[in-house]
């Protein structure tokens, strides 16, 4: 018998115990059902006891599952008495990367309206790389950003949920020669030299994205430059290179400058809800459940026709779905 059991283990089993479904159970638990299912198995073998009997038709309790049912609702119960005594006094605190991104801010939104008794508290640091060890650390509960450009050692201390396919735009000078268009084709970038954050320690995977979509198009990434920090720098050093800058649908462009879509193919910038593995916290559960709701209503997690993503990116949001 194990010595510990990961309470994430007991509410899958609970969850399907209840539902007898275990795609229902995933949608619940806003997990992938091959995700859901692994968490079943490695706790039968923690425990060395086969918990449901599964057909093609349907799903029932082995005796061992209906003997630990009890025990496992009392263990979560419990664990929900334990952070209501003492997560509720404590914010849940969630890096947005940048205020003009609005992915983040919309599930953020959400989540307080899901759980006003829980205090939501958001920052703007920018960037998954730049805060991965905090999230490991515990000094920082949750971010957004491309799960998949992370190094797998520190993925492997963290956990995530696939939220959204953010379509990418270029931001221009409002004199530029393709400010004109409502929307740029990807092959009306060669030879141009496009700022994506190369040398800004907190963002190599947004870096290592635009390597992979500029890749054989005839596209340059800027040369590393010091971190133009507030608008009113990054304004006047935009104003000085005249370098196009790749962002995404939704960022709000500067004065004097325009933001237009990518399209043939249309790119993608795959986002995640990322955490520390083993976090527990009424907060992040409305984090989640809000990020889940807002990804049906929306269509986020949809593929346009056409759209462009890494396949290690691709692989990564499948397989949490």
């Amino acid at each position: 018998m194990p010595g510990h059991l990961d309470p994430r283990l007991l509410r899958a089993f609970v969850t399907v115990a209840e539902e007898l479904h275990f795609t229902r159970a995933a949608v619940r638990l806003h997990t992938a059902q091959q995700a859901l299912s692994r968490d079943v198995r490695r706790l039968e073998r923690e425990l060395g006891a086969e918990l449901f009997v599964r057909t093609t038709r349907q799903v029932t309790l082995t005796p061992d599952g209906e003997r630990l049912l009890p025990y496992a609702r009392r263990v979560l119960q419990a664990q929900e008495e334990l952070l209501a005594a003492f997560d509720q006094a404590r914010p849940l605190l969630v890096d947005l990367n940048s205020p003009g991104l609005v992915t983040p801010r919309r599930a953020l939104h959400r989540a307080r309206e899901l759980a006003p008794a829980h205090e939501l508290m958001a920052r703007y640091e920018s960037g998954l790389t730049g805060v991965a060890g905090e999230l490991l650390a515990g000094w920082l509960d949750a971010s957004f950003g491309r799960f998949a450009g992370l190094d797998p050692a520190l993925r492997s201390g963290l956990d995530h949920q696939p939220v959204r396919y953010e379509p990418m735009a270029v931001v221009l000078p409002e004199d530029h020669r393709l400010a004109a268009l409502a929307e740029v084709p990807l092959a009306e970038l060669a030879g141009e030299t496009v700022y994506a954050g190369a040398g800004n320690p907190r963002t190599p995977e947004w870096t290592g994205l635009a390597r992979l979509l500029f890749d054989g198009r005839d596209i340059e990434i800027a040369p590393p430059a010091l971190l133009a920090v507030g608008e009113e720098e990054f304004q006047r050093v935009m104003a000085r290179t005249r370098n196009p800058v790749l962002a995404v649908v939704g960022f709000p462009a500067l004065p004097a400058t325009v933001s237009r879509p990518l399209v043939d193919p249309v790119p993608l910038s795959p986002v995640s809800l990322v955490w520390r593995k083993g976090l527990t916290h009424p907060a992040l559960d409305a984090l989640r459940r809000a990020a889940a709701l807002l990804a049906v209503e929306e269509g986020w997690l949809r593929r346009p026709a056409g759209g462009w993503v890494p396949a290690t990116d691709d692989v990564l949001m499948m397989s949490h779905r």
